[in-house]
């Protein structure tokens, strides 16, 4: 054992209570609702199911369903995807439940499976987005057993409607995604996904009517060489090769488009364009001066995600500061325009991902990342929480408290005063190997008006010339799997995962060379002070260059 000093009171040296986020749920270690307990317990003694290999990244919530991804950078975790029924469970520690189902969450079943899962969308069509990278492991870990692969479900009946693979064109040796912003025009099929490329420098535009996509360059989309020092939680590392990561998408503008805002990870810019370029296949060519730049925020204010409101109001996660920042889209882009809508230097610590649901209530979960893949987590303490506000009661008294006219228009998804939206006619084509898993009385459940189209003609993927992949990936990693129409309980096991070398390793699969800074962790109360920290083995570099 190699000693790792780890403190993770920041320059500041302040602890401050959390004053407007309340936390709604906590974890020491994640859970999973397995089918049954017999089948918790083989995945136990097998190392298909490892508690503390698990680390929450991204999160979102749709009607009684909270969704929380779990990427499976080591092994032993079970599902990628997963939900809490706030119904059932409103606060706690709850076991997260796998989405869709447990058949769907199989590492390696490229067609009808997931992989690895970060951040998560669902839309005012009752759609859920998720960008499955295709991969397991991280580091010199990492298989890439699918190809990447964009799936949206019908929220109502919980199927799959689309998987679309990337195109090669449009993702580079280097590619690493794992962010995706959804832009919905005046219909349910006029939507469009961005998908920002981290390491390849590139953003990935999908067309939902279209069911095509196409692929930006810029020099916008690159990372900034003097902003890729990074302190978070006391430790000091460097992620300088980081590149177009946050996203966010303004309400309706008087024109019908919106506007991206994006930076770089290794950055402390934002970027900005018009949706009516990235929608136009014909821009990718021809729009260098269409991007524009904007001022920097400041010191210590590297950003992984980001949302703004329907009234123009962004949020951003700030992880050097252990805080949750804002700024309003009527107001100049420059420090003193910007706020803090909440810190903590011990829940706070890496707020990986913050949302605004429907209500306008915000979500934000933390999951002190850089100690769980650096050092090691005290699996005694709280490692992971997710909180929730009210955006009002956020923003109350900070610089981004104000009301202008916002010159959005906001298009009305549902009832009698809509005629343009349309309604999902593809034409059901199945892979000769699928197996039905429903009943043959089995009939989609429709939407209502005030949701979405008037009903799916499938509640199946419909194959495209990208869905199922000709080239030839690993065997699967071990993962459950479970028919939840039939009642069949099985287990679907393949060959363990090979460690095959990979060039990613930090935040997100990603990462370089990390130094501990002075000082060291204790669990205890929650506080970081001096003394021996918890060590971890030297094989923790394996995750590194």
């Amino acid at each position: 054992m190699y000693g790792l000093l780890i403190a993770v009171c920041l320059a500041a040296g302040s602890v401050s209570a959390t004053q407007k986020l309340q936390e709604r749920y906590s974890w020491q270690q994640l859970d999973f609702v397995f089918p049954n307990q017999r089948l918790k317990q083989q995945a136990l003694a097998s190392g298909d199911y490892v508690p503390t290999n698990g680390l929450p990244v991204g999160i979102e919530r749709w009607e009684n369903k909270l969704f929380v991804s779990v990427p499976r950078w080591k092994d032993g975790i079970p599902s990628t995807l997963n939900y809490i029924d706030m119904n059932q469970t409103p606060s706690g520690s709850p076991a997260l439940i796998p989405y869709p189902d447990w058949s769907s969450n199989v590492a390696g079943d490229c067609a009808n499976g997931l992989n690895t899962v970060y951040r998560i969308k669902a839309d005012k069509c009752g759609r859920l987005w998720a960008l499955d990278t295709g991969t397991v492991g991280i580091g010199n870990t990492t298989q890439q057993l699918c190809p990447y692969a964009l799936n949206v479900w019908d929220l109502k009946t919980n199927r799959r409607i689309r998987r679309y693979e990337l195109r090669p064109e449009d993702t580079n040796p280097n590619t690493f995604i794992a962010n995706i912003a959804i832009d919905m025009g005046r219909s349910c099929d006029d939507t469009f996904a961005y998908m920002s490329d981290e390491l390849g420098y590139g953003l990935i535009v999908y067309s939902f009517e279209q069911n095509k996509s196409w692929r930006f360059a810029h020099s916008f989309f690159f990372p900034d060489p003097l902003r890729g020092d990074f302190n978070v939680a006391g430790l000091n590392f460097q992620w300088g090769e980081e590149g177009i990561f946050g996203m966010s998408l303004t309400p309706l503008q008087a024109d019908g488009y919106r506007t991206l805002y994006f930076s770089p990870l290794a950055s402390h810019r934002e970027f900005m364009v018009s949706t009516r370029i990235l929608r136009d296949e014909e821009k990718v060519e021809e729009s260098f001066h269409d991007f524009q730049y904007l001022k920097e925020r400041g010191p210590n204010s590297h950003t992984t995600s980001r949302v703004m409101s329907e009234t123009g109001l962004q949020l951003f996660n700030l992880i050097d500061q252990n805080a949750v920042g804002c700024w309003h889209s009527s107001l100049p882009y420059s420090p003193e325009y910007h706020g803090l809508v909440d810190k903590d230097d011990v829940e706070l610590v890496f707020p990986a991902d913050v949302k605004i649901d429907e209500e306008e209530t915000v979500w934000v979960i933390s999951d002190r990342m850089p100690v769980f893949l650096i050092a090691d987590l005290d699996y005694s303490d709280v490692n992971f929480r997710i909180f929730s506000a009210p955006l009002s009661t956020l923003v109350a008294g900070t610089v981004c408290d104000v009301q202008p006219k916002f010159g959005a228009i906001q298009p009305k998804f549902g009832g009698s005063d809509v005629t343009e939206l349309t309604t999902y006619t593809e034409t059901t084509r199945l892979p000769t190997t699928y197996v039905q898993p429903l009943a043959e009385s089995y009939a989609p459940v429709s939407y209502t008006p005030t949701d979405a189209p008037t009903k799916y003609s499938t509640p199946y993927d419909t194959p495209t010339s990208h869905m199922y992949s000709t080239q030839s990936y690993p065997t699967t990693a071990k993962a459950y799997a479970y028919n939840k129409y039939h009642g069949v309980e099985f287990m679907s096991h393949g060959a363990g995962p090979a460690h095959g070398g990979y060039h990613h390793g930090g935040p997100h699969g990603h990462g370089h060379a990390h130094h501990g800074s002075d000082g060291a962790y204790s669990g205890e109360g929650h506080r970081y002070w001096g003394g021996a920290p918890p060590k971890k083995h030297d094989s923790w570099k394996q995750f590194f260059y």
